[in-house]
């Protein structure tokens, strides 16, 4: 029988291991403009998010945005944007990246409170719609197919 994983890479699809954790989040370790960092992995988040005390840290453009964030048990939270990034997920890389900074604060209590690691960020749904994601959860495997890019 063959293999979900062998047909992936077969199709250009690069393996990212995912760490769960006692949240029942995927953690994803990731690279923003060259720094690396730890991210959850929510297939709910429209966009990817940065929190702001990470804006330096990344090197991140910031500017004013009129976007309103909302999320578990919060809404209506004040954003800024950084656009035009680049990501590093292991070998899988994209340039272009638009980001949604907020105030992670809530979700890292969230995190500490039941045992897990802060968090920089989340990778969202616009990533994985760029890498055409296929998410393997019994193996906790994210697969992403290697873009190309045509200069």
């Amino acid at each position: 029988m063959i293999s979900l994983k062998s047909i992936l890479l077969k199709k250009r699809y690069i393996k990212i291991k995912l760490k769960k954790t006692n949240t029942n989040h995927f953690e994803i370790k990731v690279k923003i403009n060259g720094i690396k960092g730890r991210f959850i992995l929510d297939t709910g988040a429209s966009s990817s998010c940065v929190g702001f005390d990470r804006i330096e840290y990344f090197g991140l453009d910031a500017f004013a945005s009129k976007i309103k964030a909302a999320g578990a048990g919060n809404s209506e939270m004040d954003t800024q944007e950084a656009r035009n990034n680049k990501i590093e997920i292991e070998s899988w890389k994209y340039e272009g990246l638009d980001l949604v900074l907020f105030d992670l604060t809530h979700v890292n209590k969230a995190l500490k409170n039941h045992g897990a690691k802060k968090v920089h960020g989340i990778i969202g749904s616009d990533v994985l719609e760029k890498g055409h994601a296929i998410i393997d959860y019994q193996k906790k495997r994210l697969f992403l197919k290697k873009l190309i890019f045509k200069y």
